[in-house]
């Protein structure tokens, strides 16, 4: 039974980064929200069966504290219809910290389910290039797999990039290999094709951090990409609308002078909101009916959404369970350890300009980096023979002595 649930858990993991490509509607929802609900219909007869449940650890117990301190925002909530709302797309978002947890055992697992994040990347990444090419695209300047937020895309692409990485530590098939080695080129062109400005920063980082992750095994490789770079480019160049290379190029003159595209104002008003209830906010969900903004504005800061929905207390608790995070990290070892901290690091230079608390790949990270951190302590000597167990090898140079 616990089999079936792990099956379904990597089918979760795959499901994520496209969930909302494909979304039959209420009351069943996008295809993640199908997927996590499927898993926790299994989990729970599995517990049952095995009489058991695995001991939770800090970062389980963390989110379960600030998932109770939005619950009790209930009482207080400026907003109680909005706020039972949020609680409920918490509790479905937050539940892949438990299940990781409890039904992934061994590195192998935990790379399973790096394949599956980084396989349903690849999706994404192509329905944004074939995004491009449909006959809608004359008049864009931002292009997205349908039914997904360019920044949200970005965000979602950037974050496969060091798993892609860490997986070519590890795999020996051709199409292991060419699952990781392929996203980065593919996921470089779906983050630029957003034109998201954010995402393209994370991007840089992401990367910067799997060429030091890549370079000190796969030189080869490396080099390759960064000979590949240039026709990449002058590919973009020529089949991408130069509008959506413009925006990319707007960064400095936003960060020097710029209201980074209306979100100093938002977070102005939504400053004003965190002055007037400092201590336990005004309920989870409603920052915009706080900050008074127009009801398709978010946050775009996430620290400012958890300070503003849940106070100081909320921001504490948030807070602890980031420094946590960044803790399990360094339990790590090798590779490991530089693929999640530069995810960690993506996901905090992202959380700086969009509102992320409430997405499923949040919590699917924070899942992986503490059942990555429980890994390395109960066999360390396994998690390195997982993820460093091959090199990627290409054709000899001529006169190469093998």
């Amino acid at each position: 039974m616990r089999r079936v649930v792990r099956f379904l858990l990597i089918a979760f993991a795959f499901a994520i980064p496209w969930e909302y490509s494909l979304d039959l509607g209420e009351p069943l929802g996008n295809i993640a929200r199908i997927a996590g609900g499927v898993v926790l219909f299994a989990a729970v007869p599995a517990i049952l069966v095995a009489g058991r449940m695995r001991r939770p650890g800090a970062v389980q117990w963390l989110s379960l504290a600030l998932f109770l301190c939005f619950c009790c925002s209930c009482l207080w909530t400026v907003d109680q219809a909005v706020t039972v709302t949020r609680l409920r797309g918490y509790f479905q978002v937050m539940m892949a910290v438990w299940l990781v947890w409890e039904f992934a055992e061994t590195p192998q697992d935990l790379r399973d389910l790096l394949r599956a994040y980084v396989a349903g990347s690849w999706v994404l990444a192509v329905l944004t290039i074939a995004n491009l090419a449909s006959p809608d695209a004359a008049d864009q300047v931002r292009f997205m797999a349908q039914g997904q937020d360019p920044n949200d895309v970005a965000h979602f692409l950037d974050l496969g990039f060091p798993m892609s990485a860490l997986l070519l530590e590890s795999e020996s098939g051709w199409m292991g290999k060419l699952l990781a080695l392929g996203y980065l080129p593919v996921g470089l062109v779906g983050v630029l094709l957003t034109a998201s400005r954010g995402g393209f920063l994370a991007a840089l980082v992401a990367l910067t951090g799997c060429g030091v992750l890549l370079v000190r095994r796969h030189r080869r490789a490396v080099a390759s990409g960064a000979v590949s770079l240039p026709v990449i480019a002058a590919a973009f160049w020529f089949l991408v609308p130069h509008e959506t290379v413009a925006r990319i190029t707007t960064i400095p003159e936003q960060l020097n002078g710029g209201d980074l595209n209306q979100r100093l104002n938002i977070w102005q008003a939504g400053w004003m909101a965190f002055m007037h209830s400092p201590f336990f906010g005004t309920g989870a969900g409603t920052f915009v009916h706080a900050a008074r903004l127009a009801p398709e504005e978010t946050a775009h800061n996430t620290v400012l959404a958890i300070a503003v929905e849940g106070g100081i207390l909320a921001l504490i608790l948030a807070a602890a369970l980031v420094g946590l995070c960044a803790r399990s990290v360094m339990e790590t070892h090798g590779s490991v350890r530089m693929a999640l901290g530069t995810s960690l690091l993506v996901w905090v230079v992202t959380s700086l300009v969009a509102t992320v608390e409430m997405s499923r790949v949040t919590w699917l990270l924070v899942a992986l980096i503490s059942l990555a951190a429980r890994l390395a302590a109960e066999d360390g000597e396994a998690m390195e023979r997982c993820f460093s167990r091959t090199e990627l090898r290409f054709p000899l140079a001529p006169g190469e002595i093998a």
